[in-house]
């Protein structure tokens, strides 16, 4: 994870121990070695998926013993249960911090920022993203609830208050349905980043090809927004 991530991890990993879902052992690592676990909870579980997961795997990838995982976590079953908790209260955590800046900018600048920017930050989060993808789209009932939604309506949440404050500021029209054009802009945005961040969604979308690279699609994405929802005052700019 990021150095944001990072620096986060002492304050929730306390807070998931006072609740009895790690132990003072795991917390007493070094927050790299703290990671890297996490991040093998997460690959696993992606790979495998959430209810076949081998603990002897995720050792493995952890570059742990079996034996450490077991004193890290008081429960075999909450090892998941931790990582998703605390990877999506982080994500969550890290949209408050930046929603303030992105909903000052400009229609135009702010989707272009908000697309770019998630897309690079899930370049950063490869087991994340995989296991997150897996939820979405093959539907693992248990981790809808605890992982896509949460997160999912964090992402609405920011786009209603970018056309929320775009429309203040007399970017778009008074006259459109705001929760209705939240929502089309929130799905618009997840179909052109996750077809480039899943390929395998791209060749159902369609969204870039050897003709239309992804700085071609961004542009016309913009566009398309932003005429489908300016004002008058601002097609005229």
């Amino acid at each position: 994870m990021n150095d944001y991530f990072l620096s986060q991890f002492p304050a929730y990993v306390l807070k998931f121990e006072e609740e009895g879902v790690v132990t003072r052992t795991f917390r007493r690592l070094d927050p790299q070695r703290q990671n890297a676990i996490i991040e093998a909870i997460l690959e696993e579980a992606a790979q495998a998926g959430p209810s076949s997961i081998n603990i002897k795997k995720v050792a493995q990838r952890a570059g742990v013993s079996v034996g450490s995982l077991y004193t890290y976590f008081p429960h075999r079953e909450g090892m998941l249960a931790f990582a998703v908790q605390l990877s999506v209260q982080i994500l969550i955590e890290c949209f408050r911090q930046y929603r303030p800046y992105l909903v000052s900018l400009p229609l135009r600048q702010v989707l272009k920022e908000y697309l770019v920017g998630g897309i690079e930050w899930s370049y950063t989060q490869a087991s994340f993203i995989r296991l997150f993808a897996r939820a979405a789209y093959q539907g693992d009932a248990e981790l809808a609830e605890t992982l896509v939604e949460p997160i999912a309506n964090t992402m609405l949440g920011v786009v209603r208050e970018i056309l929320q404050q775009a429309m203040q500021r007399g970017e778009i029209r008074k006259d459109i349905d705001l929760e209705a054009s939240s929502r089309l802009v929130h799905a618009f945005t997840i179909a052109a980043g996750d077809s480039l961040l899943l390929p395998y969604l791209n060749h159902y979308f369609q969204v870039v090809s050897a003709d239309i690279p992804s700085e071609r699609m961004l542009e016309a994405f913009i566009d398309l927004i932003c005429q489908g929802v300016a004002s008058m005052s601002a097609k005229n700019e």
